[in-house]
């Protein structure tokens, strides 16, 4: 029986979600497991603050409440809410951050995350603290640009180049994308900078694949 993975993007940007569908789209396997790719159209245009964060918990609750699957994945790089939503269901939950920083730590012994905007990076150590591996982080950098801009095929390619130059120089040895509007610029930077870049709502895909498998 194939099972169903669905995909929670709790942000309104139509952009973003496809984006998050299309770095899930490799991992499907027919007949075995899909993908299934919503997005909260009452939530805020992006994670940015904790406002946001919390914000989009009850909804979230509610939306896994709604639809029957197999396992979940909430796809901001902040972890909204997996806690919660682990609460209202006996299924897998998966937070693209915890998943891709678990990559990480496979391909390098210490890691750099480019984070959405600077208050995204204290979301982040929080779920670092939680996984006792802040130490293994050498650096974050921020990029501080709107969604809009995140998801354009160009516009953000240069701060991105930028700022992961900079984690690579401090010792990280694979670099983390902080935010899943940055899921198609991943193949780009990881030949523009020579280390593993990690794409989060993939790496939570692989691991929800082989929850379900």
């Amino acid at each position: 029986m194939e099972r169903r993975i669905l995909v929670i993007n709790p942000n309104r940007d139509k952009s973003c979600t496809a984006g998050i569908a299309a770095a899930m789209t490799p991992y499907a396997r027919p007949g075995l497991a899909r993908f299934d790719t919503i997005q909260l159209d009452d939530g805020p245009p992006a994670i940015a603050s904790w406002c946001d964060w919390y914000r989009v918990v009850p909804p979230l609750c509610v939306a896994v409440q709604a639809e029957a699957a197999d396992a979940y994945v909430i796809a901001c790089v902040s972890d909204p809410g997996v806690e919660a939503v682990r609460e209202v269901t006996d299924r897998p939950v998966f937070g693209p951050f915890r998943s891709a920083v678990l990559a990480a730590m496979a391909r390098a012994d210490r890691f750099g995350v480019i984070a959405f905007v600077e208050a995204s990076k204290e979301r982040q150590r929080r779920v670092l603290l939680s996984l006792g591996v802040e130490a293994r982080m050498a650096a974050t950098e921020a990029l501080n640009l709107p969604m809009s801009a995140l998801t354009d095929p160009e516009a953000p390619r240069a701060a991105l180049l930028a700022a992961g130059r900079r984690l690579v120089a401090a010792g990280s040895g694979a670099v983390v994308l902080g935010c899943a509007g940055m899921a198609a610029h991943r193949a780009f930077l990881e030949a523009g900078i020579g280390v593993p870049v990690i794409e989060p709502c993939a790496a939570a895909a692989a691991q929800a694949l082989l929850a379900v498998a």
